[in-house]
């Protein structure tokens, strides 16, 4: 199946592509916010994180997010393997602490399959507590 623009061309595989995970992005996103505010609401300190900026390649686009409770329950994903896992431990301390941090992390292609990025460039992460 051929989808056209309104001007009758083609529209390219990799735009549906994108479009469709824009789409999944916002149905992730109500979900673990949905989460969230039901832990909230349960009493348990919560954390949230959200990828703002990335550059180059990134396992995650802009505006994935990340729920952690105080137990360190978790729904979502910014990235994945020892970046998630780096995340996690600082939405705890956001939780204990309530400071908010701007995470960076990054990796030159050449040094990407060694500490298990495979994607290699460049990622912030936003991470606060929901109060």
């Amino acid at each position: 199946m051929t989808i056209r623009r309104r001007d009758g061309s083609a529209l390219a595989c990799g735009s549906r592509m994108k479009h469709y995970n824009m789409i999944t992005l916002m149905l992730d996103t109500l979900d673990i916010l949905t989460a969230a505010a039901d832990w909230r609401r349960a009493g348990r300190g919560v954390a949230l994180a959200t990828v703002v900026t990335t550059w180059g390649s990134s396992p995650r686009p802009v505006g994935s997010k990340l729920a952690v409770d105080d137990s360190g329950r978790m729904i979502g994903s910014v990235s994945g393997g020892c970046v998630e896992t780096a995340v996690v431990e600082t939405a705890l301390t956001a939780i204990k602490t309530g400071a908010f941090r701007l995470l960076e992390f990054g990796v030159s292609d050449d040094d990407a399959w060694e500490v298990g990025l495979a994607c290699g460039g460049r990622v912030q992460i936003f991470v606060e507590k929901l109060l």
